[in-house]
């Protein structure tokens, strides 16, 4: 896969980013670089090969699930911007 000009061009327009010429083709450059980089990674053979997590092999430490404080409701609640004794109450966002 390989990005052209025009492509660069139009991302920047649909991302609200103004981008000169100049940097255009520093964009092309990198992009497709990546992109080559992506396709030389996809040719690899993985099918013998475990996934991993982590390149660390550890295991995370189990600790048990318990409540730490308890009753803290009413200082929660302070936090709202409307006053209700059950919920945080907040403006409407969508119309």
């Amino acid at each position: 896969m390989s990005i052209d000009l025009k492509t660069i061009k139009h991302i920047a327009k649909l991302s609200r980013i103004s981008i000169d010429d100049k940097k255009a083709k520093e964009l092309e450059k990198d992009l497709n670089s990546i992109f080559e980089f992506i396709e030389a990674l996809n040719k690899v053979d993985t099918k013998k090969v475990d996934p991993l997590t982590s390149i660390a092999e550890t295991s995370l430490k189990l600790r048990g699930d318990e409540v730490k404080t308890k009753n803290i409701r009413e200082q929660i609640l302070k936090n709202s911007p409307d006053e209700n004794k059950d919920f945080f109450v907040v403006p409407k966002v969508v119309e």
